[in-house]
């Protein structure tokens, strides 16, 4: 599995814009062959800073992901949004277990 966790800060008049955005994102990609979770939060503390969480069955899911029209459209849309460059990191995971 591969696990993709990142922060991004958004520029806060473009807040429900980038909400928005990161929804209409969000949708398309959960509906992908290999997507097990693909999900946008905001910081409680500083609502400019989102948060991206990502699994994939494998890096070939992952890689077809940022071939897709909706991802094209995404990083079109972003720079108007972001206030900086996103943290990103890739994770291969060889098991996991729920608590």
């Amino acid at each position: 599995m591969t696990v993709v966790a990142g922060t991004v800060r958004v520029r806060p008049e473009k807040r429900d814009e980038a909400i928005r955005v990161a929804l209409t994102m969000a949708k398309a990609t959960q509906a992908e062959s290999g997507c097990r979770t693909y999900r946008f939060y905001a910081d409680l503390e500083d609502p400019s800073v989102f948060f991206i969480f990502e699994e994939w069955e494998s890096e070939e899911a992952l890689g077809a992901h940022f071939q897709t029209a909706h991802m094209a459209a995404f990083q079109a849309a972003l720079p108007a949004l972001v206030a900086g460059p996103p943290d990103i990191r890739f994770y291969n995971v060889a098991s996991a277990r729920s608590m």
